[in-house]
């Protein structure tokens, strides 16, 4: 891999490629790499001979949530700074990655928590590892999602235990829980999201956006998007609650390992299990 945050590959025909490439952060998303993403995302979607975009991860991860460890800006779309301007500039963002006529695939490894699985859940299609862990940390001491996926992909008793204890999924269980299309063994990712890319660059591009469309449109006369709209609202609420302004600041105060360690050493997951490391917001 070379320096850049993001590599842009062809690994097949009609198909662009594009790899988080900050592995020794698991590929947080940092003001840098988001703006990155979403330049090539909008230029694959405006190519004709681009059938299908994949977003992967490089290294032990797809994502680890959003970069805690610096600044945080609007970037996906200009949003003034007012009070809940973040939830709302992200979920843009991702609603705009919903919109493009061109099919994108998520392939997700190792961790994939917070802003990562946000990222996951806008794409069209989610191809995960046996040893993927999904999920949502945030919910414990800073706030409930800016993209609040898990109630429309799992339902109500499944998410309600997700956000109830951040508790993360596997990749068999993100599949029986309507997060993930299928699982594979690490070492057949790769190969099996490229043959999966490779079939559906076979259906002509004009008919790929319409039929890309019809999921989009069914689940949006369902409520989806209003409702992935009204519980970013509610996100930006988690920060005005005491425990988020202490755990905030606490962040600010310290270095981040320390602060994320406290947080899940009562759960005895994610970095503080014996056999795990993450880096996640």
């Amino acid at each position: 891999m070379s320096e850049e945050v993001l590599v842009v590959d062809s690994p097949v025909e009609s198909v662009t490629r594009l790899t988080l490439n900050r592995p020794e952060k698991r590929n947080a998303l940092s003001d840098e790499l988001r703006l990155a993403l979403f330049e090539a995302l909008r230029q694959g979607d405006a190519d004709p001979n681009v059938s299908v975009m994949i977003i992967r991860g490089a290294g032990p991860a797809f994502c680890a949530g959003y970069d805690l460890s610096g600044s945080n800006h609007p970037v996906e779309r200009a949003t003034a700074p007012r009070d809940g301007w973040w939830s709302r500039h992200v979920v843009a963002g991702w609603f705009e990655m919903w919109d493009m006529t061109t099919p994108i695939i998520a392939q997700v490894h190792g961790w994939c928590l917070a802003g990562g699985s946000e990222l996951a859940a806008a794409c069209d299609l989610v191809y995960v590892s046996d040893d993927a862990k999904i999920g949502y940390p945030p919910v414990r001491l800073m706030s409930p999602p800016d993209l609040a996926w898990q109630p429309w992909l799992m339902g109500m008793r499944r998410a309600m235990e997700a956000l109830l204890t951040g508790d993360a999924m596997s990749g068999a269980e993100a599949v029986a829980a309507g997060f993930a299309n299928r699982a594979y063994p690490p070492e057949r990712l790769d190969e099996e999201v490229l043959a999966q890319a490779e079939r559906i660059s076979k259906v002509p591009g004009d008919l790929l956006a319409l039929n890309k469309r019809v999921v989009h449109r069914a689940m949006e006369a369902a409520g989806m998007r209003a409702g992935l709209r009204a519980t970013a609202e509610i996100q930006a609420l988690g920060f005005h609650q005491d425990s988020s302004r202490r755990y905030m600041a606490n962040l600010r105060g310290r270095p981040l390992r320390e602060s994320l360690n406290e947080r899940d050493a009562p759960f005895s997951d994610y970095r503080t299990a014996s056999d795990q490391d993450s880096r996640e917001g």
